[in-house]
């Protein structure tokens, strides 16, 4: 039986779980150039010391910082009719203008509420929360969970890639919250989530840092990930809440569950606060969250990968699987089957560790690239870019013949790649090889995760024109063969170990 798993970003409110418009009418209209005094402190907590028997002197503490977030949006309906009376021949005869007809087709307006958690930063009304309690809000109303004063409050901005968003109270000496260093939590550090579940009123529960470093998926391709996982006990209303540590100092921001059922499992996950700190100064200082841009798309490096690119087994860092045209990699000489082992002097672990340390280096920095090209160390200098949406290359080049596949490919079933095919499976016009239209469940590719409205690149690092060029390379491979392929918006390598064939 298979396990079937929700991530749920915690978008719960009494009435509604999600607004989902642009925030430009609470948009600041001049954001402060200035960064807000923040209470800092960076040492780790004493790992030495006995679990005490109470919280209660910390909760005390730190539960004036956390709020609770009311948005309110105002979603226009269009008008009730039935489906035929909308075209004017029906119309015509069944009393077009009678008041009842003319009453049900005045456009209607409801109320759609959410409710989430925030946590003070600073005595001036800087608040952190998520993108998602306040994406599409009409109305903001932040409370104070002590003594329920309630403020007015604006978007500054928000940063939908890390779900984290920043808004602005008027107010004086509020009760800022004292700030960790994120990079500092380790495994099996008690934590404390504080937010306002299900709208019960504030909550606190207990658990520890079950993990850092999460990347999970639900920030989508273009999300930065690096999330702390917990087993506090985290539900919808939580959203935007604090998580802290035994110190009582904030190290998260609660973000989002993993679960069967919706509700809490003990898989819960935070932005971590210096991420979410840094994402808070570039909105208040330049408006926005200006990122780098490298221009590779990267994979990690397995076993098999290692050895078809002459790389040590221990080899850490990625593999490179495809430079983006006219990129900043491209201009310095990244290649495709390049590994990068070392970025601006500092070894790499994987590629959203490298994603997010490119994403918070400024523009037109130039860094230092150490890469291992057929089994040899190069070393390379690039200069970053902002990152930008990027455009596909247009140009559609027309097939329609399909063939299966050889040898290697052998369940697979291949073809040209023409509009219908790119339509179909959402292929961009700059991508060039053989669609996979259709595989066999026990075959080799089956098992190394090749799918139908897949690509094939390059076979044995020879590129793929058409369906009969997969075909024909794919012929008579004995061993391990190695493919690129094109899926989900990116590419990368895979190997094919025909020795695995079952007799």
């Amino acid at each position: 039986m298979k396990k079937r798993f929700i991530f749920a970003v915690l978008l719960a409110g009494a009435v509604g779980f999600g607004i989902y418009s642009a925030v430009d009418r609470l948009l600041a209209s001049d954001p402060p150039r200035h960064t807000p005094k923040l209470n800092v402190q960076e040492n780790p907590i004493n790992r030495e010391a006995r679990l005490t028997t109470s919280f209660a002197p910390i909760i005390k503490k730190v539960a004036p910082s956390v709020v609770n977030i009311y948005s309110t949006k105002i979603v226009k309906e269009g008008p009730r009719m039935a489906p035929f009376l909308e075209d004017p021949f029906f119309r015509r005869f069944f009393g077009d203008d009678s008041d009842d007809n003319r009453r049900d087709s005045r456009p209607r307006t409801r109320e759609e509420q959410s409710l989430g958690s925030g946590v003070i930063l600073s005595e001036d009304g800087y608040i952190l929360t998520n993108n998602h309690v306040v994406d599409g809000a009409d109305e903001i109303k932040v409370v104070l969970a002590d003594d329920r004063k309630e403020f007015e409050a604006k978007v500054v901005g928000t940063d939908p890639q890390t779900d984290v968003a920043v808004v602005k109270v008027e107010g004086k000496g509020l009760p800022a919250i004292t700030v960790a260093d994120s990079d500092k939590l380790e495994v099996g550090d008690v934590v404390l989530a504080i937010g306002n579940p299900f709208g019960v009123g504030q909550t606190v529960t207990m658990g520890i840092a079950s993990a850092t470093g999460r990347g999970v998926g639900i920030l989508g391709r273009e999300g930065y990930e690096d999330f702390i996982q917990t087993d506090a006990s985290i539900n919808p209303g939580n959203s935007g809440g604090a998580l802290v540590d035994a110190d009582g100092r904030l190290v998260g921001i609660n973000t989002a569950i993993l679960s069967r059922s919706g509700g809490n499992q003990g898989v819960g996950f935070a932005v971590p606060v210096n991420l979410a700190r840094y994402v808070m100064e570039r909105i208040i200082k330049d408006g926005k969250v200006v990122r780098a841009y490298l221009g590779v798309w990267m994979q990690p490096i397995t076993p098999d990968l290692a050895k078809e690119f002459g790389l040590a087994a221990d080899t850490t860092g990625v593999l490179v699987s495809q430079v983006i045209p006219d990129s900043p990699a491209a201009k310095a000489g990244l290649k495709e089957g390049d590994a990068i082992v070392e970025f601006n002097g500092k070894k790499v672990t994987d590629s959203r560790h490298l994603r997010l340390v490119v994403a918070q280096m400024a523009p037109k920095t130039k860094v230092a690239v150490k890469i291992i090209r057929n089994g040899k160390e190069k070393n390379l200098s690039v200069t970053l870019v902002e990152k930008t949406d990027e455009q596909s290359e247009r140009g559609v080049r027309k097939y329609s013949q399909t063939e299966s596949g050889g040898d290697t490919l052998d369940g697979v079933e291949v073809a040209d790649l023409d509009s219908r095919w790119r339509r179909q499976f959402n292929i961009p016009d700059n991508v060039r090889g053989a669609v996979v239209t259709d595989v066999d469940p026990g075959s080799l590719c089956a098992r190394e995760g090749i799918r139908p409205g897949d690509v094939i690149l390059e076979i044995e690092r020879k590129p793929v024109r058409n369906a009969d060029d997969a075909v024909e390379l794919s012929k008579n491979l004995k061993g391990r063969v190695l493919l690129r392929v094109w899926s989900n918006g990116g590419s990368h390598y895979v190997v094919v170990d025909n020795s695995k064939r079952r007799k």
